[in-house]
């Protein structure tokens, strides 16, 4: 079997939001660069993930033309609501910031725009490599060496290599050097999809003796709620009638508001981590994203801190 070899500036290793800001942002300045991903592009688009936007990184899209989909079909809110034993308070971000909002337009409604304008601009996305090996980090000739998804072994050859491929991924371990800390939390949250409409306009995060719970949405027809757990629980604890019943007691109010219920058809218990590798670079390879750092999704900052990171590397708009 022939072992093909390609060049180009940067290689970059994963497509999620890091990764293919990073590729935009680098189109931008006239810097080549192929994006490697070893997930179908049907599986990048199709799972659900975070859905809260912060105003820089809508901004952010809107610069680099990304944001028209977005404008049109995510739904924008001033602020998010605090709840304790039932009572209710109202944080307004765009009153109490200058004009800056919440954005709810899910990731992977993101990650569809960036490929999209990616591939329709002409660029190399690769998806469903494996075997991903990194090489010659430290000299001016690095190298990443994969399979394609049709089975044939590839060579690309890199200026630089950028490593935003996740916890899992082969960069944060070619990081010679590094240390890792990390610390878990003692209590995990039970995530639910829901197909329902919106209980309520806003967010809301609710403190009551029974734990904390979450509501927040994902689309018109679907809720994304959270329940406070131990960590070491298990889908088979939670049956839908504990859910509903522990939702409507943790975020009941005195005010006549009610939760909308639904058919829920997904389910998965998260547990609570915050990790940081303290190099994120090795000779010519950059590492960013999840590969780097990793933050609990209590404070909706995983997609955007990635992307932060992905601004300093490629250069924030001006």
């Amino acid at each position: 079997m022939s072992h093909a070899a390609v060049r180009t500036q940067v290689g970059i290793i994963g497509a999620g939001p890091a990764g293919l800001f990073l590729a935009h942002l680098l189109h931008r300045q006239g810097i080549e660069c192929v994006v490697l991903e070893s997930r179908s592009r049907e599986a990048v688009e199709g799972t659900i993930r975070a859905g809260v936007l912060e105003q820089w990184t809508v901004d952010l899209m809107q610069d680099l033309g990304l944001g028209e989909r977005m404008q049109r079909e995510g739904h924008f809110h001033r602020g998010i609501t605090l709840r304790f034993a039932g009572e209710s308070h109202h944080l307004d971000f765009e009153d109490l910031t200058g004009g800056k909002r919440v954005t709810v337009y899910p990731q992977h409604e993101v990650l569809k725009d960036l490929i999209a304008a990616r591939l329709a601009h002409g660029g190399e996305i690769h998806f469903g490599v494996r075997d991903v090996g990194l090489h010659d980090l430290t000299t001016d000739r690095p190298r990443i060496t994969y399979t394609t998804q049709d089975g044939e072994p590839q060579t690309l050859h890199c200026d630089f290599i950028a490593g935003y491929d996740g916890s899992q991924g082969p960069s944060r371990q070619s990081v010679e050097g590094r240390s890792e800390y990390q610390h878990l939390y003692p209590f995990g949250w039970l995530g639910i999809l829901v197909e329902a409409p919106p209980s309520h306009h806003e967010l809301i995060y609710a403190r009551h003796e029974r734990g904390f719970a979450l509501l927040s949405t994902r689309s018109p027809e679907i809720q994304r709620l959270y329940l406070q757990c131990r960590p070491t629980d298990t889908v088979a604890d939670y049956p839908d009638e504990l859910i509903w019943s522990e939702l409507h007691q943790r975020l009941e109010t005195a005010d006549g508001w009610t939760l909308t219920e639904g058919r829920i058809f997904q389910k998965g218990v998260i547990g609570m981590r915050s990790f940081v590798c303290d190099r994120m670079q090795h000779g010519r390879l950059f590492i960013g994203g999840d590969a780097a750092h990793i933050v609990p999704p209590t404070g909706a900052k995983g997609g955007s801190g990635c992307v932060n990171v992905t601004g300093c590397s490629g250069g924030r708009p001006g």
